[in-house]
């Protein structure tokens, strides 16, 4: 596959927040909500930070081993995870829940961030060893969010009734038959039967989406050498015992947060809040908020109720059925994760802002936090569409009526603009106001009101003559808004809509090869891709 690559800022693509986009340029006003710079002077920092604390090394490999136990690991993932019961070896992090069959593209492309990063550091660091892991959030419950995915622009749903944890929901005659929708979109692809074919075999009837997920995403990146962790698991949890017991007897996390949230919303617009008690109680298809009201815990959906003495008596018997919320689920994971960067979407940077003080309460190390890498693909077809349209690559993020607005102006013989008939209407008017105000000072404040009114209706004329004008382009109107759909679907990012599976499908592992070249690990910018 012959491909073309072009970096652009993410500021300049118009589609990152002011806070993600403050945060890579690193604005002084975020230097108090995160621990190290995203540099190699920082990694070195994290590497110091991380070396005191004990990791339980021994528990994070048995577990790993026990859940790899009926997958074949490469030989990449076995030299890694043999490595990590060193203490000078660092795990690279990304989290994500498993959305069915990955979900958007950036899925793949924040797993492909870590594998990339890690890989640059064991060339610049030799005397360290770092390894990519994808951090699962399989107690997610938001069904909604992860349940779907857009191929093609058409939107395939998992119809189920199923509640609770989504990793523990079950594979169902439903999901099997969105397999079929796939198919019959990605068969005609070179690769696209190898994909359907992978689909089958990891997602069969009664295996758990979280399994499946495993699975997915372990033939998918085993060569790579990613390692795949599944927090849902008792012996995990009951190392992250002390915390669980913290917040429940104490609910430190919620005010750590909100003192944190007053100061950063001093600036940016704010992502989370926690509540005051950021713990969920977890059942084989239920997942609840744990509330504390009248000195009791209590789960109103589930009808349970408990004294502090026996919430800490289920907490030490069934520790797994306790799941941390937004708020503290990134310290359960670098607890049992000797890690030292995190990488994540705007979104996961915005909330981990928040939570630097909640990491110090607990004394667990507060990770590098590094924005995930972006990418657009467009094919040599859309290229040259856009290019004969008279735009750039940079131009194809500019919204759709501002590029009609622009090639109108470009290409009609006709006069569209007004500034200099303005402008000498603005001359008129100060030489008005200043012998007006010679007679009566109080004329100049009137004269230059009746400036701002004439001034009204000719911006309102320029408007329509323009607007006028472009209904003689409707041919072009309809290739840039062909073109916009085709490359920002849903008027977003390519990579927050589509699936992998129709890429994947023409391309095969060639595909994930190259995103692997593209990326970069701790250099941030936003990746343009053309395929020959």
């Amino acid at each position: 596959m012959d491909c073309t690559t072009k970096y652009l800022s993410y500021r300049s693509t118009g589609y990152f927040t002011k806070i993600a986009t403050d945060y890579l340029e690193a604005n002084e006003q975020l230097n108090p909500f995160y621990q190290h710079p995203v540099s190699i002077e920082g990694i070195k920092a994290a590497i110091a930070a991380r070396k005191q604390f004990a990791t339980n090394r021994v528990l994070l490999t048995d577990e790993l081993r026990k859940q790899y136990a009926n997958i074949s690991l490469s030989a990449k993932q076995e030299a890694n995870l043999q490595a990590l019961l060193s203490d000078n070896t660092f795990t690279i992090t990304t989290a994500h829940q498993p959305n069915i069959f990955t979900g958007p593209l950036y899925f793949i492309y924040k797993i492909m961030h870590v594998i990339k990063l890690a890989d640059e550091l064991n060339e610049q660091l030799p005397d360290s060893k770092f390894v990519p892991v994808y951090y699962m959030g399989s107690e997610d419950a938001d069904l909604e969010e992860l349940g779907f995915i857009n191929l093609g622009g058409e939107r395939i749903r998992w119809g189920t009734g199923q509640t609770g944890a989504v990793g523990r929901m079950k594979v169902d005659k439903d999901f099997i038959r969105m397999i079929g929708l796939i198919q019959g979109q990605i068969g005609i692809y070179t690769h696209g039967n190898e994909l359907s074919d992978l689909f089958k075999q990891v997602y069969t009837v009664g295996k758990s989406i979280q399994d499946a997920t495993l699975e997915l995403v372990n033939s998918l990146f085993a060569d790579f050498g990613l390692l795949i962790l599944i927090p849902d698991n008792a012996e995990l949890k009951r190392s992250f015992q002390s915390v669980i017991e913290k917040e429940l007897t104490e609910q430190f996390s919620h005010t750590a947060v909100e003192e944190t949230i007053h100061a950063l919303s001093k600036h940016y617009k704010v992502q989370t809040g926690g509540r005051e008690l950021n713990l969920f109680y977890l059942t084989e298809d239920k997942r609840e908020r744990i509330e504390f009201t009248n000195f009791k815990y209590q789960i109103s959906n589930l009808k349970l109720s408990w004294s502090k003495e026996e919430i800490l008596t289920e907490l030490n018997d069934h520790p797994e059925r306790f799941s941390a919320n937004v708020i503290l689920r990134g310290v359960f994971q670098e607890m049992v994760l000797p890690n030292i960067a995190f990488i994540g979407g705007g979104g996961e940077l915005a909330y981990w802002l928040e939570l630097k003080k909640v990491f110090e309460l607990v004394q667990v190390p507060y990770p590098m936090l590094i924005l995930r890498n972006s990418f657009l693909w467009m094919n040599k077809a859309q290229q040259e569409r856009l290019h004969k349209l008279g735009f750039t690559i940079n131009d194809s993020f500019k919204k759709q009526d501002g590029l009609l607005n622009e090639l109108v102006r470009k290409e009609s013989s006709k006069q569209l603009s007004i500034s200099k008939e303005v402008e000498e209407i603005n001359d008129v008017y100060q030489q008005l106001q200043v012998a007006a105000g010679n007679i009566d000072p109080t004329l100049s404040e009137h004269t230059k009101a009746l400036h701002t009114k004439a001034l009204k209706p000719l911006v309102a004329l320029e408007k329509k003559m323009l607007r006028a004008e472009k209904r003689k382009f409707e041919a072009q109107q309809r290739q840039i808004e062909k073109l916009k759909q085709e490359l920002f679907p849903a008027n977003s990012l390519q990579e927050r809509q589509e699936n992998f599976s129709l890429l994947y499908a023409q391309f095969g592992k060639d595909w994930l090869q190259y995103i692997y070249d593209a990326s970069k690990g701790l250099a941030q910018e936003f990746a343009v891709i053309v395929a020959e």
